[in-house]
């Protein structure tokens, strides 16, 4: 397999499964601004939407959007519990999740890092992310992860998606529930080895 991706991107997600899995993939970063792959490949070519990630299978197809993907992979080892089985009510629960991430948490990021739009735009976008935080904190008061006991690919997404706090200028610290997620998180070996893979820890 191939996971084709941007460091700290959504893609961050899908990387982190498959090393908590220990699947073999071979990573291939790209350019969001270029299109390009790191071997000079047109990007467009593999994934005409443009952004990230792309999972190419062994047979040369390819999955596109995280939260497509990251099932995908789970259920290749379905024995890790990264995500429930099929057909069962916890399994609409992560989709739930993972439906959740993207339309209100992700999709509330997108025009944060648009540098053509006013401040006073973007604080309108921080208020309205901060209703989700507050959401988000009140469901992880008393429980690890966002599932409950286990992680699973929804962690992995919401992981990423915090991450890009910083680089938006929203201040997580108001939420001290979700910085000690963030933190217990991040202690996780795969995660930790996925981040330095894409260069975004040294050592």
């Amino acid at each position: 397999m191939k996971l084709y991706y941007s460091p700290g991107a959504c893609s961050f997600s899908p990387h982190i499964v498959l090393r908590e899995l220990d699947l073999p993939v071979d990573l291939v970063k790209v350019d969001l601004g270029t299109h390009k792959t790191a071997d000079g490949g047109d990007y467009l070519a593999i994934n005409p939407k443009g952004y990230v990630p792309v999972l190419q299978l062994d047979d040369g197809s390819v999955l596109t959007e995280g939260p497509a993907i990251v099932q995908y992979i789970a259920d290749r080892t379905p024995a890790a519990k990264l995500a429930p089985p099929a057909g069962t009510m916890e399994r609409y629960r992560l989709m739930e999740w993972l439906n959740f991430l993207t339309s209100e948490i992700h999709k509330g990021f997108s025009p944060l890092f648009n540098a053509k739009l006013s401040e006073e735009t973007k604080v309108i976008m921080r208020e309205a992310m901060a209703r989700r935080f507050d959401y988000l904190s009140t469901r992880l008061r008393d429980q690890p992860y966002l599932m409950g006991d286990g992680f699973t690919v929804a962690d992995a997404y919401l992981f990423t998606l915090l991450g890009w706090c910083r680089m938006t200028q929203v201040d997580l610290s108001k939420w001290p529930t979700l910085v000690a997620y963030v933190e217990r998180i991040a202690r996780l070996p795969a995660v930790r080895a996925a981040m330095k893979a894409e260069g975004l820890i040294k050592g």
